[in-house]
């Protein structure tokens, strides 16, 4: 293979029957998102670097992979996320529509750099946005229609993992009180579980906090034994509101420390972890969307990662066995009613072509359709 064959690291082709398991998984989880409501947009793939950056700090504009317009000879990005895209269109050209906006979308992003546990740059997102609303029954929507969006793809043993964003924040304000230069040094301690950290800054009446962790019940109650000033009780309540509905569907845990990947949330975040996977295939939450007019306006939604559930096998094609070999002059409307059938067929194009090498399972034999 000549190097001109080879393609960047972190982006790779997706043969079949993966490539046809990618689109099935997405219109399954599509056509659920939609079932709810959900109306589907699809943004560019590429946008002017501030608007997918959010401004110019660094923070925003990490994950971007930039390029100059030969047009316009401004900066565009490819786009690491396609929420902040959703956001764009809720703010312009749906401004004036009825709230609360339910939108839905699919597609490909890219990132500038991989992770370790995401060794790819490039990855299929599919998500949902509930704009103008972000209450208790906006997020309880938001989560089932997430579980029912896996459901339907085929994807079990789902679990939904809570985590309040602005915990730190609350507690700061009042209860907790620290100096505004040491707000980010104890989250950061808090979602990275380092008790010694928080020990050696005198940050120990936070300690607490990294027991309310695990599963749900337990990790609220200890929760709740911690707030005795009650500044969380209105999140607590919250959270047992939103997590009742889901015990049948999911297993529900609790983490409200977590900061890592909602630095953008508001008050509530969750991770969706699904059976056998290392890491999370999606997360969610509730953040804020800034319009042109100065106004900001809360939303709720999640993303959808499914790409290592593909690999694994997601989305496989039930009617791959139903692949029949057609050979040179066969009845064109027997073909064309096996596929009304549900079939796929080969078409020999010549003599020489076999019919089990190009994997069918069948073959076309006076008529019938009958087994290799």
């Amino acid at each position: 293979m000549t190097r001109t064959l080879l393609l960047p690291e972190g982006l790779r082709d997706r043969l079949p029957p993966q490539a046809d398991a990618a689109s099935r998984v997405t219109r399954a989880m599509v056509d659920a998102m939609r079932s709810h409501g959900y109306a589907r947009v699809q943004p560019p793939l590429a946008e002017y670097r501030e608007t997918l950056g959010g401004g110019g700090d660094e923070r925003s504009g990490r994950d971007l992979l930039r390029f100059t317009d030969p047009v316009s000879q401004r900066t565009l990005a490819i786009r690491p996320d396609m929420t902040r895209q959703v956001g764009r269109i809720a703010a312009s050209l749906l401004a004036v529509a009825p709230r609360p906006l339910r939108l839905c979308y699919a597609g490909q992003v890219v990132k500038l750099r991989a992770s370790q546990l995401r060794p790819a740059r490039e990855m299929l997102q599919i998500g949902a946005e509930l704009i103008g609303n972000d209450s208790v029954a906006a997020a309880s929507e938001i989560v089932a229609v997430a579980i029912d969006a896996l459901g339907a793809a085929g994807v079990t043993g789902v679990t939904v993992d809570f985590t309040l964003p602005d915990l730190v924040d609350a507690l700061a304000a009042s209860a907790l009180p620290l100096a505004a230069d040491r707000i980010d040094v104890v989250k950061d301690a808090l979602d990275a579980k380092d008790a010694g950290a928080l020990a050696a800054m005198g940050a120990g009446a936070w300690l607490p906090l990294l027991q309310a962790t695990g599963p749900f019940d337990d990790a609220l109650a200890r929760l709740a034994a911690f707030d005795t000033t009650g500044v969380l009780a209105e999140r607590i309540a919250a959270l047992a509101a939103i997590a009742a509905p889901l015990r049948s569907r999911a297993t529900v845990t609790l983490d409200p420390t977590e900061r890592h990947g909602f630095e953008y949330q508001s008050w509530l975040g969750f991770t969706l972890f699904a059976a056998g996977q290392p890491v999370g295939i999606g997360r969610g939450g509730s953040y804020a969307i800034d319009h042109l007019d100065g106004r900001r306006e809360v939303a709720i939604g999640f993303s959808l990662f499914p790409d290592p559930l593909i690999d694994d096998g997601l989305g496989a094609d039930p009617a791959r066995a139903r692949r029949i070999f057609l050979p040179v002059g066969h009845d064109v409307a027997a073909a064309a009613a096996l596929r009304a059938d549900g079939w796929r067929t080969i078409a020999a194009l010549c003599d020489a072509d076999d019919g089990a090498a190009l994997g069918c399972s069948h073959h076309l034999k006076s008529g019938v359709p009958t087994a290799y």
